[in-house]
């Protein structure tokens, strides 16, 4: 009797937890959205909606009156017919000015789609989709970051979905009917994934194959220790080269052999819609070919971005938000040492403010008495010079991107000159906090006690 009493009286075991399958992996990603729209507050919600829609609206009409052209988009389209139609997919040349196709014979694979569809729908749905996928960069961005706090995430998405399309990188990607914020979401969804994961990695390897520039992530992941995952990104990279070989062989023997090398495909260093270092020393030097001094400062500014990402990352014990510094900071390397960084490509600038933002609003939480305005201003001068549309304001027709006056230099390379001002800023609040912490400014070997010098000699 007293058994069964006690048996009656145990606590329950907890029923075993379901199994983690792919469709429901899926199906929790796309109910987050609704969720995190009904955690929210509801009067910054609706503030913020409001906001966004007259934004939204007023860009609309901004854009019917400037009109256009998405002339990327005509490209991605043409080379997907290319590929459905067995053309040949690097002779080709479309729009008035005879653009070329530029990305690898995967990502001309993946174009066919777009033949499916007339131009004119093509230019409403490429918007609205890449406004969505602004939406998520700046969720990814909020996440990689960890601020603001999860219920107003949702409010802070919002906003940088309907005030975002200011921003001059994405004002242009919106223009041209560019694939930049699709990598960058691809880019961004991986870091923002455990490490643990086994297909860390994956979503790099993707966006490589189809614009080699993703590719540094995977050297970011190499450098911060994660092996791994810079291997699964390698492979996948290697799996699209193989798809792209075995579908199109004659493209991919073109590309990787002859089109790969030729900078005249896709477009003049010199003109100021490159924002790379290579453009900015080309128009300093006032020459179309800067040649071994541009080579040699992009290597320099490569080797010093990457030890500042590696080192963000391995400051964590010390660093606030490590790992969104070294991501950002890998960013902004990656954009800068590019041969051709058009303005579009600069759309990193997006979680590079929020970063910012969320140094700002820590700064501002603290007590009036030690509070010291240091990143508001950075903040403001950052989000300044990405709003500013600085490169189009100078001289810039026909050749007088060669012949800029000293002055004229400082608007035409505003993003590469924000760059390194960011990789440097990073560079001393790293080193800041791991003073303020008493750690040594890199890791060294650890010194070894009296005693583990004299084991070796005991043994002999």
């Amino acid at each position: 009797m007293t058994t069964a009493q006690e048996q009656r009286r145990a606590p329950r075991e907890p029923a075993p937890a379901a199994p983690v399958t792919p469709g429901r992996r899926v199906a929790t990603a796309l109910g987050a959205p609704v969720r995190a729209l009904r955690e929210a507050p509801r009067r910054p919600l609706a503030i913020a909606t409001a906001v966004a829609l007259f934004s939204l609206l007023t860009y609309a009409t901004v854009r019917h009156f400037v009109g256009t052209s998405m002339v990327d988009m005509i490209v991605y389209r043409a080379e997907g017919a290319a590929v459905a139609n067995g053309q040949d997919l690097y002779g080709l040349r479309v729009t008035e000015w005879n653009l070329p196709a530029t990305y690898p014979p995967f990502a001309a694979m993946l174009f066919v789609p777009t033949t499916w569809f007339g131009i004119g729908f093509l230019r409403v749905a490429i918007t609205v989709g890449n406004v969505a996928l602004l939406a998520l960069f700046a969720h990814l961005s909020f996440r990689l970051v960890g601020w603001p706090r999860r219920d107003l995430r949702a409010v802070g998405v919002v906003l940088v979905a309907g005030l975002g399309v200011w921003l001059e990188p994405v004002f242009t990607t919106l223009r041209y009917g560019q694939i930049n914020l699709a990598l960058a979401c691809l880019v961004l969804w991986d870091l923002t994934r455990p490490d643990s994961r086994r297909s860390k990695g994956v979503a790099i390897g993707i966006a490589a194959g189809m614009k080699l520039t993703p590719g540094l992530f995977a050297v970011y992941l190499l450098v911060t220790g994660r092996v791994k995952a810079a291997f699964v990104a390698g492979a996948t990279f290697l799996g699209t080269f193989l798809l792209g070989a075995l579908v199109l062989p004659d493209a991919t023997w073109g590309f990787w052999t002859k089109y790969l090398y030729d900078s005249s495909r896709v477009g003049k260093t010199e003109i100021v819609d490159n924002q790379s270092i290579s453009g900015a020393v080309a128009r300093l030097l006032h020459t179309p070919h800067p040649g071994i001094v541009a080579t040699a400062v992009a290597a320099l500014v490569a080797i010093a971005g990457l030890s500042t990402a590696a080192w963000a990352f391995r400051s964590a014990r010390w660093l606030p938000r490590a790992e969104a510094w070294g991501v950002c900071c890998a960013a902004v390397t990656a954009v800068l040492i590019s041969p051709i960084s058009w303005t579009h490509h600069w759309v990193w600038c997006v979680p590079v403010l929020v970063l910012l933002a969320a140094e700002a609003a820590h700064e501002r939480s603290r007590p009036a008495a030690i509070r010291r305005l240091r990143w508001r201003p950075i903040f403001a001068a950052t989000l300044l010079a990405f709003l500013s549309f600085g490169m189009w304001v100078v001289p810039h027709k026909g050749d007088l991107d060669l012949h800029l006056s000293p002055l004229a230099q400082l608007p035409a390379a505003v993003y590469p000159l924000t760059g390194l001002c960011f990789l440097a800023v990073a560079a001393l609040r790293i080193r800041s906090r791991r003073r303020a912490a008493g750690a040594p400014l890199i890791r060294l070997p650890r010194q070894r006690t009296s005693a583990e010098v004299a084991e070796p000699l005991r043994q002999r």
